[in-house]
């Protein structure tokens, strides 16, 4: 994607959605915006096509939809073209249902005027039902409550069956200029409860106070969008298609209040794509929750991207983690697409909680229950290859997008500190499957991906379409919500193909011990402690390899170190060891390890003849709960021109 979008969400820990449709009905047409009425049902409209078994193709209808579960779920067609509004306002246009609302028993229905080739949306209105949507009215019948484009695709926030979950005097609307996709801007509005017909009675948010508070006018040309998303997805593809209808993030969807949770969850879609927003409040900041790509090349048995997405009230599981989607695609017959109907998909959504694990247990992290693989897109539908055991079973992210870079990786609900990543190549095919560079990790913290510093892969990796590989990327260990690889896609479709992915936090991994991968001491690996002139030495000074730490400097400073956080086992002893040597000004070197609230750092003397590299130990044993240390080396500055040479620190479990 390119562009500018919202933040990342920081309250989000993972969130999957099924790669198509979990429960169809018997139905045909699309659309079909849902609420939760207090009799129990559902009801919905849908657009083009006969609804539940009509005799006569319609433009609109509305419907009852009935079932206390997912799967057994049947439709009655209630009202259908003119019972539901006479005719469409604007020459050359369909009418279209875009949102529904159930205060109580009431219905209300948002109707708008849709171009036949579907590039504009000119005018909307909407009618309200007070039998159970048999008959449907609007309060105007001479022009319609939104025009010219402006506030013309509406839906409604959903607070549960009859809007019980909604304890204001108002419901909530949101809505798109211009046309019902490829927007970037979403706008509020509010109207009391009983009033949502009257457009006399509706207020605009127009932006917050200083202090945060909403502001609201009854000027249209006054209002603010709540959620800005610019990006563009797609933009690129091996298709024809066009960026600003095709690609926009913001299209038709729906905003769903979860009491559990307290959330409102905002769904939107873009082409091939399904994009939810989280907000506290009903006019924001929102942020990204999750984006799913479901390709533009996948078969629809496999995986299918949906249009006009929301999340039904109904059906939420009890933790408020667990909710329905529908979502649809074109067209029905002759050729009906199995998604051209009133069809559910769970997206599951869990909270990041407040724990941090950082235990270096070893154990492959990308396993555990609460574990989500992530990748830019998955052709195959399903990522369970990544962690199947199996590096026979591979996917790929062919997609249909002239993309640079392609990841996968997994997320986590919770902070996990992770120094490991282990991949295995998938076989690539003529026209891609391979990283055209080495690729590298990357660490989700506060919901932003950034690259790790200090990390190395090995062994060489060969960046052609070679055979399958494995490869393991160690780095400093780094407490995340997730951990992925990244990397340049090649070939002439432009896609990756992996068959394994684990991450792990690997106990007494000391990294860099001779220096060799490293160039300063404020990244990486290595840092230092201290204010002494250090520094690299390369290609003259070392014990092995090239490169060796020195410090250096005239004035009593005492201790100057050396150091490199690495994880440890509580109650396990560690051996340190260091290859070092001094000018004869220098009296004693350090050598050991440290911990919050404890050390166990020895002075050493040193050697006659210091200006010999010469090994030099210090054993220390963990102390309960200790699951990381500082190992250290370096030498006390007691005046004078003075330096000291480090090469070679290694860390050994030793029982």
């Amino acid at each position: 994607m390119v562009g500018q979008g919202p933040p990342a969400s920081t309250w989000v820990g993972t969130a999957q959605l099924a790669p198509a449709p979990e429960h169809r009905t018997d139905s045909d047409g699309d659309l079909w915006p849902t609420c939760w009425s207090a009799d129990g049902d559902l009801y919905s409209a849908w657009g083009d096509g006969h609804g539940f078994g009509g005799k006569d193709f319609t433009d609109i209808g509305a419907a009852r939809i009935t079932g206390d579960s997912p799967d057994a779920l049947t439709g009655e067609n209630l009202a259908t073209g003119d019972d539901v509004l006479p005719h469409p306002w604007t020459a050359n246009h369909s009418r279209k249902p875009t949102g529904m609302l159930c205060d109580g028993s009431t219905l209300y229905l948002a109707v708008q005027d849709l171009a036949f080739g579907f590039e504009d949306a000119p005018a909307a209105t909407i009618v309200k039902s007070t039998d159970g949507g048999r008959t449907w009215a609007a309060k105007d019948t001479t022009t319609p409550m939104f025009s010219d484009e402006e506030f013309t695709t509406i839906w409604f926030a959903d607070f549960g069956q009859g809007g019980e979950w909604n304890d204001s005097d108002y419901a909530y609307a949101y809505a798109t200029d211009h046309n019902w996709r490829g927007r970037g801007d979403v706008y509020l509005a509010r109207v009391p409860k009983d009033r949502v017909d009257d457009r006399k009675a509706w207020e605009f948010y127009t932006g917050a106070s200083a202090k945060g508070a909403p502001r609201f006018s009854k000027r249209i040309e006054e209002k603010a969008p709540v959620l800005q998303d610019h990006r563009l997805n797609y933009d690129n593809t091996f298709e024809d298609t066009v960026p600003s209808t095709e690609g926009g993030i913001i299209s038709q969807g729906g905003t769903l209040y979860n009491p559990v949770l307290d959330r409102y969850l905002m769904s939107s879609w873009s082409w091939g794509s399904q994009h939810f927003y989280e907000s506290e409040t009903p006019w924001g900041p929102w942020r990204e929750a999750s984006y799913h790509d479901m390709t533009r090349t996948s078969e629809p048995d496999v995986q299918i991207w949906g249009y006009g997405i929301s999340l039904l009230s109904k059906f939420m599981s009890e933790d408020g983690r667990s909710m329905q989607m529908q979502s649809n695609q074109c067209c029905g017959l002759p050729d009906a697409n199995p998604n051209y109907n009133f069809n559910l998909r769970t997206y599951t959504l869990t909270p990041l909680d407040d724990a941090t694990h950082d235990e270096p247990t070893g154990e492959d992290l990308a396993t555990l229950e609460d574990a989500v693989p992530v990748s830019k897109s998955v052709f195959q539908g399903t990522l369970e290859p990544l962690t199947d055991g199996d590096p026979a079973t591979a996917v790929t992210d062919w997609d249909g997008e002239v993309k640079n870079h392609s990841w996968w990786g997994v997320t986590w609900p919770t902070t996990r500190t992770v120094n490991q990543v282990e991949f295995t190549t998938g076989t690539p095919a003529e026209d891609g499957g391979w990283y055209t560079d080495v690729p590298w990790v990357e660490v989700r913290v506060d919901g932003t991906w950034e690259p790790v510093p200090g990390q190395s892969l090995s062994p060489a990796f060969d960046p052609t379409p070679s055979g399958p590989a494995t490869h393991t990327v160690v780095f400093p260990a780094t407490a995340a919500t997730g951990v992925r690889l990244m990397g340049n896609a090649g070939g002439q479709h432009r896609y990756t193909s992996m068959a394994e992915f684990s991450a792990s936090h690997v106990p007494g991994r000391l990294l860099d011990g001779g220096f060799e991968a490293t160039s300063d001491l404020t990244r990486g690996a290595w840092r230092f402690d201290g204010t002494s002139a250090r520094g690299i030495d390369t290609g003259c000074c070392s014990q092995s390899g090239e490169k060796n730490v020195w410090m250096r400097t005239a004035e009593d400073l005492g201790r100057q170190l050396v150091t490199q956080r690495v994880s440890v086992q509580p109650g396990e002893t560690y051996t340190v060891g260091a290859q070092m040597r001094s000018s004869e000004g220098v009296a004693t070197q350090f050598l050991g390890a440290r911990w919050e609230g404890g050390d166990a750092i020895e002075a050493l003397p040193v050697a006659t003849d210091a200006y010999e590299y010469r090994p030099y130990t210090s054993t220390f044993t963990v102390p309960d709960g200790v699951t990381s240390v500082e190992v250290v080396a370096g030498y006390s500055a007691d005046g004078g021109d003075n330096w000291t040479q480090v090469d070679d620190v290694t860390l050994e479990a030793t029982g």
